[in-house]
């Protein structure tokens, strides 16, 4: 697979990542240990070099997953982690206050059998600590040798800007897919002046825009669709306009709907790098193929004129959790 590099801060790394969320958190019931760990390693027999968790996954333990697996390779993988969330608990608000930014590194460090965190995220920004102190904090740790690079997650352009200032932010990263395009607006041109990466999740829309979910599908309680607002029974039907799109797309080339996905977001920017997730090893292979897939002018034309006219419906968070994104 080829490599792409973050933006100017030297950080080279897969053109797809493996988002490892999934594998213990967010989409139902936790997946079997020992496959969890065929699924990393597997992908990183495919190309992957790029590894995202967070201690919030789990929580804790998505990070002793990713540092059990790819410890016999350390050396030749990134891995990213984040802080940010009060107890590593979603629920219980944010907290990015130095001592916590502090005491999470040491723990995540432990939990992923590692000397050095390749990339640490702030997981959400704090209203309640400035950024330029987060910035300062996490740039303490860069020079103790305890972190290589200052990340940001679902946060503005305005606060990127200040953080920058203080400490280079390598990347971002946010939602961004198909059918989610509000980075564009903003964040992307800021992130483009600045020289920053962009590390997009849930590029496949939550499994959405793979063509395997619709209107009939039923989510386990504990999987986050089951309440997101995106994947009501209404939205799913009205929402088939994108995969419809994606289908024809991949028809002219041979590709399937998520191969489609992923490479028109590798199209958009050369530092864009996309971490999609998955539990199958059937689908990572599928989800690895698409970084070989280039679309042609024509094509990114086509699904621009076509994007113009769809719609999508629903919020991708219910309310409560549309309160923590910055804005």
């Amino acid at each position: 697979m080829k490599t792409r590099k973050l933006g100017n801060s030297g950080l080279e790394v897969s053109a797809l990542g493996l988002g490892c969320m999934g594998l213990s958190f967010a989409y139902g019931p936790a997946t079997e240990r020992t496959q969890a760990i065929a699924v990393i390693r597997a992908a990183f027999e495919h190309g992957v070099t790029f590894f995202d968790t967070a201690e919030v996954y789990g929580p804790y333990t998505n990070e002793e997953l990713v540092g059990e697996a790819l410890a016999p390779i350390r050396d030749q993988v990134v891995i990213a982690t984040k802080f940010g969330f009060r107890n590593a608990d979603g629920t219980q608000g944010t907290d990015s206050r130095p001592e916590n930014i502090r005491a999470v590194a040491e723990a995540s460090l432990k939990r992923l059998r590692t000397d050095r965190i390749d990339l640490f995220y702030q997981h959400r920004v704090d209203p309640a600590v400035p950024i330029e102190e987060v910035a300062g904090t996490v740039g303490e740790l860069i020079r103790a040798g305890k972190v290589k690079h200052f990340g940001l997650s679902e946060a503005s352009a305005a606060t990127v800007r200040r953080a920058h200032a203080v400490q280079p932010v390598a990347a971002l990263q946010s939602e961004y897919s198909l059918w989610w395009r509000e980075p564009e607006e903003s964040v992307l041109p800021t992130l483009e002046e600045l020289g920053i990466g962009f590390v997009p999740f849930s590029p496949l829309g939550r499994g959405f825009l793979t063509g395997a979910i619709d209107e009939s599908t039923a989510f386990d309680a504990s999987d986050f669709r089951s309440t997101a607002p995106r994947f009501s029974q209404d939205a799913r039907r009205a929402n088939q306009a994108l995969v419809t799109l994606l289908r024809r797309i991949g028809d002219e080339c041979g590709a399937t709907p998520a191969q489609i996905a992923l490479a028109w977001l590798l199209a958009q920017k050369p530092w864009i790098v996309p971490i999609p997730g998955t539990t199958k090893l059937a689908r990572l292979e599928e989800n690895t193929g698409a970084a070989a897939i280039s679309l042609s002018l024509d094509q990114l034309a086509a699904i621009r004129a076509s994007l113009a006219e769809i719609a999508v419906l629903g919020e991708r968070y219910t309310p409560r959790q549309q309160q923590m994104i910055d804005r």
